[in-house]
């Protein structure tokens, strides 16, 4: 099978008031929250072990409570996970009988799709853009 997941591109999670819990973050535990096409967020960058010119990022974003974005369930949380190939990897889960959740959304950002867990958690597939 091989390693799928290379990474936490993101935790993702309903709050009832996004920008009153990103200021107790950024006062209590300093992180650095902007918002960026109506998303409150922050984002934290590395560098992958062994290869200095290649970099990634993680995101920290509180959803309001109401998101569509995890999809219809009440789940209180998503994660983001980075994969290499998403084509490849969702052919794999397909074939494994894992629920694929709609189809591939492409953006400047990368690729995403959505999979449920055996519990019937909803999460999120991303393809980073390839480096210029």
């Amino acid at each position: 099978m091989g390693r799928r997941v290379i990474g936490i591109g993101g935790v993702f999670f309903r709050t009832k008031n996004p920008t009153r819990l990103a200021k107790w973050y950024r006062r209590h535990l300093g992180l650095s929250v902007a918002t960026e096409e109506g998303q409150t967020m922050s984002v934290f960058r590395w560098r992958h072990s062994g290869v200095k010119k290649q970099t990634g990022m993680t995101i920290w974003a509180p959803f309001p409570a109401g998101t569509r974005y995890f999809g219809p369930s009440r789940q209180s949380f998503m994660i983001n996970y980075i994969v290499e190939d998403l084509d490849r990897t969702l052919l794999a889960l397909r074939r494994e009988r894992v629920e694929v959740v709609g189809g591939v959304d492409e953006s400047q950002f990368g690729r995403f799709a959505w999979i449920r867990d055996v519990d019937g958690h909803r999460l999120e597939l991303w393809e980073p853009p390839r480096p210029a």
